[in-house]
């Protein structure tokens, strides 16, 4: 049940009691188009499970439940969610190749997060077989030319005769 960013913000606004246009203009949807993206949202599988586990009951024309009363929650609507990975550790690191490799071996952090992370740090270690330019080809290129049997010999050794010089 991974959410992206703009799920995960529309069920904290539903939560909050926002319909779902409100909540959708919340997650950063267009104001022309947040009614339909409230509704598709609301429809989704795994928003439909986060709000289940919420207490929130979304499905039209449906009783509540006694087991759907939300519970208390742990923090106050005011403040913020607490992170995937200790940000104290994170702020640590001068270095973006070394927060993205922490972030990435964080067992505590999300595996969405850990993958993003990953995916961010592959240009630092790994080029892509096309990604030289033209100059740097043809160097390569030239190399391996003047390996082969028209490339340059080693200088004949001199060495002196005897009694010559």
């Amino acid at each position: 049940m991974a959410l992206t960013p703009k799920q995960r913000a529309f069920v904290a606004a539903v939560q909050g009691g926002a319909s779902n246009k409100d909540a959708a203009i919340a997650a950063g949807y267009a104001a022309s188009s947040a009614s339909v993206a409230g509704s598709r949202l609301a429809k989704h599988p795994n928003v439909m499970a986060a709000l289940a586990q919420a207490g929130i009951n979304k499905i039209v024309k449906a009783p509540a439940t006694k087991e759907q009363v939300p519970a208390e929650p742990d923090s106050a609507p005011g403040e913020p969610e607490e992170a995937g990975f200790d940000l104290s550790n994170a702020l640590r690191h001068s270095d973006p190749k070394d927060f993205l490799l922490a972030v990435m071996n964080d067992f505590g952090s999300e595996p969405k997060l850990r993958v993003d992370a990953a995916k961010a740090l592959m240009p630092f270690l790994h080029s892509r077989k096309g990604e030289s330019g033209k100059k740097d080809s043809a160097k390569e290129a030239a190399e391996m030319a003047s390996k082969g049997r028209f490339g340059v010999r080693q200088p004949p050794k001199l060495t002196a005769v005897q009694g010559g010089k």
